[in-house]
């Protein structure tokens, strides 16, 4: 297996980081808060080790695993070091007041992220339709993917195959957008109509 760099030590990375880490894989957490980067190494053991915030990433897939207000920043902190790594953007760049997505028109936070990395780094996204203490069960579950890099696009779908995931490519990464507003619309349900957080997108493919 090999080793997974997080960039995060919220809810949503902790979620990943178990998943990642009872595929096997190795866990690098990096966060702006070491102590709250330790805890989650801490908790899901396996190997799991934390880096240096803003240092090179350990992994060549690194998750991009912060709030989409905080991406940008996160991205400028570790600037040229993402160079040649496949960068996954999970954020839903959803407004306080859940009234829409907060990208300026016709584009995605993806997109918008992607213009911080540099030219050599390949942005895949990801895990935006999958809520965190879903994932966190470790049941098998359907997860969309979006990128113009073919070989990033494979690389993700690798990855997400062993945590136990069934990949879905929806197409290149202006597809961003289109995952981006399923990620609000379930926000929504869970709100609404569901009721609860606890469920999935699922394809039933006749």
């Amino acid at each position: 297996m090999s080793t997974i760099s997080i960039i995060g030590s919220g809810k949503m990375a902790a979620a990943i980081a178990g998943r990642i880490a009872k595929a096997g894989h190795t866990v690098e957490v990096l966060g702006r808060n070491a102590t709250k980067a330790q805890a989650i190494a801490d908790q899901i053991g396996a190997g799991a080790t934390t880096g240096t915030y803003g240092a090179a990433p350990a992994g060549d897939i690194v998750i991009l695993a912060v709030p989409y207000a905080g991406a940008a920043a996160a991205v400028s902190d570790f600037g040229s070091t993402l160079a040649g790594k496949v960068v996954v953007d999970i954020a839903n760049p959803v407004a306080p007041d859940l009234s829409g997505l907060v990208t300026p028109p016709g584009s995605s936070g993806t997109q918008e992220i992607a213009k911080g990395l540099p030219a050599e780094a390949h942005i895949v996204k990801a895990f935006n339709t999958i809520f965190g203490h879903v994932l966190a069960k470790g049941e098998p579950l359907d997860a969309f993917i979006a990128a113009d890099d073919a070989e990033a696009k494979k690389r993700v779908s690798t990855f997400l195959e062993s945590l136990g995931l069934r990949p879905f490519d929806v197409g290149g990464l202006h597809m961003a957008q289109t995952l981006e507003a399923l990620g609000l619309m379930m926000i929504g349900l869970a709100k609404n109509g569901a009721g609860t957080w606890d469920f999935a997108m699922h394809v039933d493919i006749g």
